[in-house]
């Protein structure tokens, strides 16, 4: 359950911003996306295995 504190007088507009905020950093709607639809797993590997080498390219030329 996301809990959003609002500070006296604050504004409502304001309020919902931060509530969206913080229920994209839950991942909930990703989540409820991947699994309406079944990936095998050896497209998961492979995806993750794309993102890996992507990340250590990205610190290759960083360095």
């Amino acid at each position: 359950m996301i809990i959003v504190p609002i500070k006296e007088g604050e504004n409502l507009e304001r309020a919902l911003k931060k509530f969206k905020r913080k229920f994209e950093k839950t991942g909930i709607v990703r989540e409820l996306r991947a699994r309406q639809s079944f990936t095998k797993k050896s497209i998961i590997q492979r995806e993750t295995k794309k993102r890996a080498i992507y990340r250590q390219q990205l610190q290759l030329k960083e360095e």
